[in-house]
């Protein structure tokens, strides 16, 4: 019999370490480049059916567990799991949605804070490792939504099950590697939306309220003081929130800092990368140590695993603990400078049409095109 489960089910699954096989039916290029932990790949072509080679394969991969089969929307699972019904397997599942659907699970995090006004909440976009923050106020009963994503709905329920209702949309800088919903996210509930006023230099075309270096935005008591920190971007700003959290965008993660050539370029990477390493240290190292970093973005390796922490776990770091461990964070000027721009990660794919859309110069109103263009982990780490 085959059922069908939701990428919710199969997370629950994954996480309480359930003992099942997954089979990720995609073809191999699609499934090296990102897939869900511990998955196996079977490319499956229904036109085509099951092979007796790959009956076998499979056979050998299940040892008598259930199945649970995935691909990129949903549709190439299904008759695979039926054929898999037809010969004898009787605990099946298939993944509605599939990879597609699994791109858009999130969970909702509390952050501990020092203050009994103030409320985090952050909301980590599993798959792509892209974390949004809500902040806010109990006392005023308001918020802010920090790096929205495009699925908007994720934020307004963050907002609404904290007890908060949202007056203003932040971003941290002009994104690379996910389309933003922060301008969509300020419309849809009737709010100003912010940017750093660099972003001006970056050509963004929509509405925004410019903020400068060390202008504060109020959230009823809750202070949020804009800092700019440019090198990933030029427009970046930081937000530290009370004096006690600082939300880093892409300038500084948990495991490395941001990467510096995606709007810079190769040629003039070492540009970014001194601005970088002079908002580094000139401004977020002189932060207290037991300042809560909070990134906009963890690393999330193409099968699927968080490098640091587990979904649905806070993930934050203290900046004492950073400043000892970082390695990137050790460095001189010039071995950072090096470091940089001598080993560059893999793009982001598609990068240059998601920062297209995210400066306004283009739009995409279909959802399977902008699907494909988030496909895949973020990779906006040096």
């Amino acid at each position: 019999m085959v059922k069908n489960i939701t990428v919710e089910q199969l997370a629950d699954g994954i996480d309480a370490d359930e003992q099942f096989t997954l089979i990720d039916v995609r073809p191999e290029d699609s499934f090296e480049a990102w897939h869900v932990r511990d998955a196996e790949n079977v490319p499956y072509d229904p036109d085509e059916g099951l092979s007796e080679d790959q009956l076998n394969e499979v056979n050998a991969l299940v040892d008598g567990q259930p199945v649970v089969a995935i691909c990129g929307k949903g549709l190439t699972s299904t008759p695979f799991a039926f054929e898999l019904d037809e010969h004898g397997y009787d605990d099946l599942s298939v993944v509605t949605g599939g990879m597609e659907a699994w791109s858009k699970l999130y969970e909702v995090v509390p952050i501990e804070t020092a203050s009994e006004d103030l409320v985090v909440r952050q909301v980590q976009r599993r798959a792509k490792g892209c974390l949004g923050y809500v902040v806010g106020s109990k006392a005023a009963d308001a918020a802010v939504v920090v790096d929205a994503t495009r699925q908007t709905d994720q934020f307004k329920v963050a907002a609404q099950d904290a007890g908060l209702s949202i007056t203003r949309v932040l971003d941290t800088h002009v994104h690379a590697d996910h389309i933003s919903g922060g301008s969509a996210l300020a419309d849809e509930v009737g709010v100003p939306y912010y940017l750093g006023e660099g972003a001006s230099e970056r050509g963004v075309e929509y509405e925004y309220e410019p903020l400068s270096d060390g202008e504060v935005v109020e959230v009823g008591d809750v202070e949020i003081e804009a800092l700019h920190t440019p090198g990933h971007t030029s427009e970046m700003m930081n937000y530290l929130v009370d004096g006690e959290l600082l939300l880093t965008g892409d300038t500084l993660f948990v495991d490395s800092v941001g990467r510096t050539e995606l709007q810079f370029g190769e040629d003039d990477a070492s540009r970014g990368a001194e601005l970088l390493y002079d908002s580094l240290h000139e401004t977020i190292l002189d932060l207290p140590d037991d300042t809560t970093i909070l990134p906009g973005h963890l690393t999330v390796t193409s099968d699927g695993r968080y490098e640091n922490g587990s979904p649905g776990e806070p993930l934050e770091a203290r900046l004492g603990d950073l400043r000892d461990e970082l390695d990137f964070l050790g460095l001189d000027r010039d071995a950072f400078v090096e470091r940089l721009t001598e080993d560059v990660p893999e793009k982001p794919p598609n990068y240059e049409a998601v920062i297209a859309i995210n400066t306004g110069k283009d739009t995409v109103d279909d959802e399977t095109e902008a699907t494909e263009l988030e496909l895949g982990p973020n990779n906006c780490a040096a």
